[in-house]
């Protein structure tokens, strides 16, 4: 290579150079800030994710805290103080109608209204709804409780299988044995039933007449 060529090569690279050294100069704050934005977010969803941690263990010791409580009185009180997101309220609301005094009329009207909160997921909803059927305050006729709970016993979902005993003890009001029986039994052959729903169906099924060789 010539010494001209090299002198050519080296005022090409000083060209290039300065024009890099000018486009940094102009363009340069938009890496700089794409830098910091990055850095920025990773460090805001970090402190989001642990501010979630922390109220969900808040909350979480809360409720130890109430349920704990020798006193149903205290208990009570405890769980009314309770305040967390939709979701965490509408466990509180639940397990503060189950810890209601007997005859306190508000606690179906809880149940209700939780089970028709469009805000809160739907399996919040359905475990309202069931407990509101199950709930001696409730003011429905067997009928009306059956209605309520077909929509809990199609397949894959949650309750179903509770639902569908709570129809059977329905049909059993409206003097429809045989159909409760068949109801019952086909809950023996499901493969999800616990034991203790086990044990409480195969006692109904007896005391109706039944026999547990063809469940």
């Amino acid at each position: 290579m010539s010494d001209t060529d090299s002198f050519i090569d080296e005022v090409s690279e000083e060209v290039r150079r300065d024009r890099l050294f000018a486009l940094m100069r102009r363009y340069g704050w938009i890496a700089i800030a794409c830098v910091v934005l990055l850095v920025g977010g990773a460090a805001y969803n970090e402190w989001q994710k642990a501010s979630r941690q922390s109220a969900a263990q808040a909350f979480g010791d809360a409720l130890l805290g109430a349920l704990e409580q020798n006193d149903p009185a205290d208990r009570r009180a405890a769980l009314a103080g309770i305040e967390g997101t939709p979701r965490q309220n509408a466990l509180v609301a639940m397990l503060l109608a189950q810890e209601a005094e007997e005859g306190d009329g508000n606690v179906a009207s809880t149940l209700e209204t939780l089970s028709q909160n469009g805000e809160l997921p739907q399996v919040y909803r359905e475990l309202a709804l069931l407990k509101f059927v199950m709930h001696d305050d409730n003011g429905l006729s067997p009928e009306a409780r059956i209605e309520r709970l077909t929509p809990l016993t199609i397949p894959g979902a949650p309750y179903r299988l509770l639902a569908l005993e709570q129809i059977a003890l329905a049909e059993v009001e409206q003097g429809e044995t045989e159909a409760a029986l068949e109801r019952l039994q086909g809950i023996l052959g499901e493969d999800q039933v616990s034991q203790g729903l086990r044990r409480r169906v195969s006692q109904l099924i007896v005391a109706l007449g039944g026999t547990l060789d063809a469940a």
